[in-house]
């Protein structure tokens, strides 16, 4: 069969390394899955399909230093996942049976039990046999945080199926950062990161969570995914229908051939993986410094990391040579070595192949996100006819909240410069008003009590001014050690119990300090701790853009994205839109679903992209930052402003359009799903009407106030007319520009 695309060159740094154990493992794993009757008769499987398909190989290639016991369980894990999805493959895909698919997956969970002691059910089928056999020969070695984790990563896996038989039936292809979050559920790398611990070294549990071991997670496996859809393409679209597969998610969004879309898909693949490089080497070291990681702990995360980098390497050489998958004329990450001539060569050498390294494609990628040219000339912003769908309203309580604004703002010195704090004269009073916060909270909340709107229009206005501030003291100064410093201080004014805050020393502090006292008075601690995560991400996030800015480095698109929804503060304002719906019979539960996460992303990105939009020319050519959807998006595909603009208006529409599907379809099966009441019910939508008001109010505010402008930004231009608005594109609509790859 011919193949739809040649397969790109990849990008592979590291040698794939083959555990001497294979053998022993080939033959004990096809032992357990014929004990389990995953072989002859399952209707999935018989024992040419478990040869051709060679998981033993997988895991030897995967996980190359680890014990002959060690490699035959995580070689039953993936006989396991893999029959998994060719099982609910065959039963409810192509049946497209979606009661029977819930009640299935729904029974899965009763197999994982934290305790050991509390038993399983009687298994009625192979796959829930299985299960409960390796669940019990995995879990008694790890801690209970790695069980409450691994457990989370299956249950996602199994139950994200059900957003990818929602979309066959709809025939409905996600929109890239749709794709890549959805995709990280269903696709099961943060699974295999789960066994990478198993094998590796378990990560102390409290750094589990931190970003630079998240990065590290999320980049391996979105590698893992790009690579297995090129690689599976033929398979997946061609012959099964499937629409999930990154080749046919950009060749939709972006109107592109196959070709173009799976060297597109190929970029964003090397890219991730140099993600996870960086991180590696500049991020892990300082969180280790930062949390005061002994050296055994440093050495496991350590350890951890260089698993994720032996699964990469393994995993691509795996996929060469497994019937599963479309191989032809590819090049493996052992092939013929490419050296210096004077390194050594011979066995035990292959890690100075530097073919990978010094693919034409990987070495422009890297070099295109460190050689950034700030502040130039890029004229007044391009602006699209933005799709916003939903209506505005304003509160009443508008022009009160105005006038409190002021008040507050000179009360916690935000309006002069402080003394002792060289960076804090950024603001004055005619600048405050001219930005409006008041205005885009009154739409934000347009119900909300005169008290509480004046409140969320301070909040608003803390985080600008902190958002301005940090560029200008941190990034001018190329000091992130002392924004890590200034943020660790403002950290310490949210303690769970605002009493315990240290006396607060600038004006930044003193705003926080205040907003924080206020706000969460009356909460309960679990909702209270809730809301200072939020909080605390996106303090964390600033230090993030700081590091960047002091290295000119553009980020990667998807880090970029994910970091833009904390940088805005998009979460935490969503979470004070919840706050008046709380106790209305909604479980905890639900807002933790998959569902909700994404609706509230595409929101987010919303918001984040309008602001990204308007504010191109004032961070460009004003500022010179590196932080801006459409930079992010130039870069990577090498595009001048204009199609650039194009793609990001065009993505703008696609999340606001999800936002749109995710509510009409996928939250009223969420509600059958978990037997909600009408309160409850009542109390959701409510909250969906509160986001749709966060993305009318924030394009409104950006429509509205003088912050954007040419004539904000240079205000003596010549031949400018005051109150001109930014510079529309006549010549862009909202479909993406065609994209054409350089030769």
């Amino acid at each position: 069969m011919t193949q739809p695309f040649h397969l790109p060159d990849f990008y592979v740094p590291y040698p794939a390394r083959l555990n001497p154990h294979l053998e022993a493992a080939r033959a004990h794993t096809k032992r357990w899955a014929r004990g389990f009757g995953m072989l002859e008769g399952s209707g999935v499987w018989d024992e040419r399909d478990l040869d051709a398909h060679d998981y033993a190989l997988l895991c030897s290639y995967t996980h190359p230093d680890c014990g002959a016991d060690a490699l035959n369980l995580v070689t039953d894990w993936y006989v396991w996942v893999f029959f998994f999805d060719d099982h609910f493959l065959e039963v409810y895909k192509r049946t497209q049976d979606r009661a029977g698919a819930k009640k299935y997956l729904d029974g899965l969970a009763a197999f994982m039990p934290m305790d050991l002691a509390d038993g399983f059910p009687e298994p009625a089928n192979p796959v829930e046999a299985g299960l409960r056999d390796l669940w019990s020969r995995t879990v008694p070695a790890m801690s209970m945080d790695w069980r409450e984790r691994f457990s989370e990563s299956t249950r996602n896996l199994l139950n994200e199926s059900m957003w990818e038989l929602h979309n066959i039936n709809i025939g409905r292809v996600a929109n890239p950062l749709e794709y890549i979050e959805m995709r990280r559920k269903v696709g099961g790398a943060p699974w295999s990161a789960g066994l990478v611990e198993y094998v590796s070294a378990e990560v102390p549990a409290r750094v589990a969570h931190a970003r630079p071991l998240q990065v590290l997670r999320d980049a391996f496996s979105d590698a893992v995914h790009i690579r297995n859809d090129l690689f599976s393409y033929q398979r997946e679209v061609e012959q099964e229908g499937e629409l999930s597969n990154a080749v046919l998610v950009l060749e939709t969004f972006l109107d592109c051939t196959t070709q173009e879309a799976a060297e597109l898909s190929n970029d964003l693949l090397t890219s991730r993986l140099q993600q996870f490089e960086h991180t590696a080497l500049a991020e892990v070291p300082a969180l280790a410094a930062q949390h005061g990681l002994d050296p055994a702990e440093t050495a496991s995360v350590l350890a951890y990391a260089k698993g994720l980098q032996d699964w990469q390497s393994g995993g691509h050489e795996w996929h060469m040579v497994s019937s599963r998958y479309m191989n032809e004329e590819a090049k493996g990450a052992a092939a013929a070595p490419l050296t210096l001539p004077f390194l050594p060569t011979g066995p035990g050498t292959a890690a100075l192949d530097l073919r990978s390294l010094f693919t034409p494609r990987a070495m422009e990628l890297r070099r295109r996100s460190f050689t950034h040219v700030p502040f130039r000339k890029v004229g007044p912003s391009l602006l699209p006819d933005f799709h916003m769908p939903f209506p505005l309203t304003l509160s009443p309580h508008l022009d009160l909240a105005r006038r409190e604004l002021v008040l507050w703002s000179r009360e916690m010195g935000l309006l002069e410069p402080q003394p002792g704090d060289p960076g804090s004269d950024i603001w004055d009073e005619d600048k405050l008003v001219g930005m409006d916060f008041a205005l885009c909270s009154a739409g934000i909340d347009p119900d909300a009590t005169a008290e509480a709107l004046c409140l969320s229009a301070q909040w608003l206005t803390w985080g600008t001014y902190a958002d301005d501030y940090y560029p200008k003291v941190f990034a001018g100064s190329k000091s992130p050690g002392a924004a890590r410093a200034a943020t660790d201080r403002l950290i310490s004014m949210i303690p769970v119990d605002p009493a315990e805050a240290p006396e607060p020393a600038t004006a930044m502090e003193r705003g926080l300090k205040d907003l924080w006292a206020r706000t969460v008075h009356g909460m309960g601690p679990a909702v209270r701790a809730e809301f200072r995560g939020h909080v605390v991400g996106m303090l964390d996030s600033w230090v993030w853009e700081i590091g960047n800015a002091v290295l000119n480095r553009i980020p990667d698109p998807v880090d970029y994205a994910e970091m833009r929804r904390f940088t805005f503060g998009s979460y935490m304002t969503m979470f004070l839109a919840r706050l008046g719906h709380e106790g209305d019979g909604v479980p905890p539960e639900v807002h933790r679903d998959g569902v909700m996460r994404s609706l509230e992303s595409a929101a987010a990105d919303v918001g984040c992209i309008t602001n990204d939009l308007f504010s191109y020319q004032k961070e460009i050519e004003v500022e010179g930052e590196v932080h801006n959807h459409v930079l992010v998006t130039q870069n990577f595909f090498d595009i001048d402003y204009p199609r650039a603009f194009a793609i990001v208006a065009d993505l703008m529409v696609q999340r606001t359009k999800e936002f749109e599907h995710i509510r009409d379809h996928q939250l009223p099966l969420l509600y059958e799903d978990y037997g909600l009441d009408a309160r409850a019910r009542a109390s959701l939508d409510a909250y969906v009407r509160e986001l749709e008001d966060w993305m009318a109010a924030v394009l409104n505010w950006h429509r509205s106030v003088c912050r954007y402008r040419d004539e904000d930004l240079h205000p003596k231009a010549p031949g400018r007319t005051p109150g001109a608005p930014l510079g529309r594109s006549s010549s862009f609509g909202m479909a993406a520009a065609r994209i054409s790859l350089p030769a």
